[in-house]
């Protein structure tokens, strides 16, 4: 229960109700770490006095033990979050305890509900949102797989619809349209699990295209309507907002790991070889004088360093149809759930993947849309280095972890603790009673 609940005006005085007081600034020093299949991540903030956020630690290591998102070597992966947060704790000369952490493991997936939450005609209160969420969560509950957001996207008190805030209003019930995205349990506990061997707790759980559009889309796109594609080393996510909602997610296991594969059996190199080759000359559009173009190649087990040489519209022939499966996808995804009208005219690339030539062109192509890259917005004491697009989802991780992007700021709308020694106990119980 928020300490300053809103004031709601008796019938008989007039004048407009007041607006919920915003959530305080949390103080002190708190991190986030994005762990990817190619990288992993670590920023520390502070909310400075003004509101705005300043960077004060920066970490980043190879991604390992990672694959599509998911947890395969607890050991492999545990040292590289140890480096990465270590690193940004000595810039920050700090110690974390627990962390805000992105989640693309376990295969979230993306649910709508609708939800009836019996008022009989009072003033409809702080405790009627959260049991509508609490109740929207008990409904999401899935076998195997665990809600890690439940998210208001509108309201309707009675035969009123599109009520963004319906406390204070007299209504007999109150309607819910509810947003849920979830992911498989067992993966969450791997994931938790390595958190824990680091001697972290996972303070927060936040989906990755959601917090990447966040770092990425101004107001307006997020208000009219656009589609955030966040294009990492083992995965592509995305997620659709509009009227300042995050209305859809999706992930693919497919990302620019799986580019460099193909390159390197296409080529029969190495894959340290083929992201050079990927790095260096990789392309989605084919240009006159790819052909004429020679690259030189080294052969996986031939002696001597021998080299062959491929024209450089080999390598753009092996990367364009692994870009043009994942915008299939993309546009069979929009098309499928009904989002492509709520999506509207605006598509914002982000994630490592994007920054090959000719994606954004190919992008707009397929989709039919207009096509734009996204770069984290601005942040005091963000190295220059964490300001591309493969850094937009750290970036909106420390947003989210500083107080933005969340509906209904002022309340509380869980009802339990975060993962933590408690929910690790809870757990441990479960499992064997």
């Amino acid at each position: 229960m928020a300490d300053n609940p809103r004031r709601v005006l008796p019938p008989t005085e007039t004048g407009p109700p007041d607006p919920p007081p915003a959530r305080a600034h949390r103080t002190g020093p708190f991190g986030v770490v994005d762990i990817g299949s190619t990288k992993v991540a670590c920023l520390i903030g502070r909310m400075e006095s003004d509101g705005s956020l300043r960077v004060l630690g920066f970490g980043w290591q190879k991604g390992r033990g990672i694959n599509s998102g998911d947890i395969t070597d607890l050991d492999a992966a545990e040292k590289a979050i140890r480096a990465c947060v270590g690193q940004a704790e000595d810039m920050a000369d700090v110690r974390l305890r627990a962390v805000t952490v992105n989640l693309s493991c376990g295969q979230p997936e993306s649910r709508l509900f609708n939800v009836q939450w019996p008022v009989g005609g009072r003033a409809v209160s702080e405790d009627d949102i959260r049991g509508v969420v609490m109740e929207g969560r008990h409904r999401s509950e899935v076998d195997g797989r665990e809600p890690i957001h439940v998210l208001p996207l509108n309201f309707a008190v009675d035969s009123t619809d599109h009520v963004v805030d319906p406390r204070g209003l007299f209504c007999t019930t109150l309607n819910a349209r509810l947003h849920v995205i979830d992911s498989l349990a067992t993966s969450l506990r791997s994931l938790e699990a390595c958190i824990a061997r680091c001697d972290l707790d996972i303070e927060d759980l936040v989906s990755s295209p959601m917090v990447a559009g966040l770092s990425t889309l101004v107001p307006e796109e997020r208000d009219l309507g656009a589609t955030i594609i966040d294009m990492g080393g083992g995965t592509t996510s995305m997620a659709v907002f509009a009227d300042n909602q995050i209305m859809h997610t999706a992930q693919l296991a497919i990302g620019g790991q799986h580019v460099t594969r193909d390159l390197a059996i296409g080529l029969s190199t190495t894959l340290a070889h083929a992201e050079r080759l990927k790095t260096l000359y990789g392309n989605v559009e084919a240009s006159p004088d790819d052909d004429r173009e020679l690259l030189p190649v080294p052969l996986v087990g031939e002696e001597d360093h021998q080299l062959a040489k491929v024209p450089r519209s080999m390598v753009v022939n092996i990367i364009r149809p692994r870009l043009e499966e994942t915008f299939e996808y993309i546009k069979d995804r929009l098309d499928s759930t009904g989002m492509a009208r709520a999506a509207g005219n605006r598509v914002v690339l982000t994630g490592g993947a994007c920054q090959l030539p000719g994606v954004r062109e190919m992008a707009a192509r397929m989709l039919s849309r207009q096509v734009r890259l996204g770069r984290p917005g601005a942040l005091r004491g963000l190295p220059e280095l964490a300001t591309g697009p493969a850094f937009a989802t750290a970036a909106g991780l420390l947003a989210w972890a500083g107080g933005e992007g969340r509906a209904f700021q002022d309340i509380n709308l869980e009802d339990s603790e975060p993962i933590g020694l408690f929910r690790r106990l809870v757990n441990f119980l479960k499992d064997r009673v």
